[in-house]
């Protein structure tokens, strides 16, 4: 279990079975920056290659997501991550990035990255940092 700042107790959970795939689908077709128009396909592959996350309310209903594509030996990346707007202010997303980075740990990976526009303090308590040398990165990106 994992409790916000007011203490309403959610349920952690790694099953992929158990994710309401139309609401992640909606959530981050409509309502993120990064992911706008992905098709519910898309999204339910992404599902099945990606280890994932999930917080559940006391109803039983999905509040957040996350998924992290790894090797599970080198690296990881952090990708998704999206809690529902009527639960965010409640520190769920540093709880849920914060249940990622233990999961991840056991495997003793070299690296976990993420990308993020607006979320640098929600990462930055569990343990992110900038890139140190940014300029070693380089990116392939499909044509616009």
């Amino acid at each position: 279990m994992i409790s916000d700042s007011g203490n309403d107790a959610y349920e952690l959970s790694t099953d992929p079975d158990r994710l309401d795939v139309a609401t992640v689908h909606r959530w981050l077709s409509t309502d993120t920056y990064w992911a706008k128009g992905r098709s519910r396909e898309q999204v339910e592959e992404t599902i099945r290659a990606s280890l994932t996350f999930a917080l559940y309310g006391a109803g039983g209903e999905q509040v957040a997501y996350a998924r992290v594509i790894t090797d599970r030996v080198t690296f990881a990346w952090l990708c998704d991550v999206y809690v529902a707007r009527d639960h965010r202010g409640r520190g769920l997303g540093t709880r849920l990035a914060e249940a990622v980075r233990d999961h991840l740990a056991p495997f003793g990976l070299r690296r976990v990255l993420l990308a993020t526009l607006d979320a640098h303090e929600v990462y930055a308590k569990v343990g992110f940092t900038p890139v140190p040398h940014p300029e070693t990165f380089m990116v392939l990106s499909a044509a616009e």
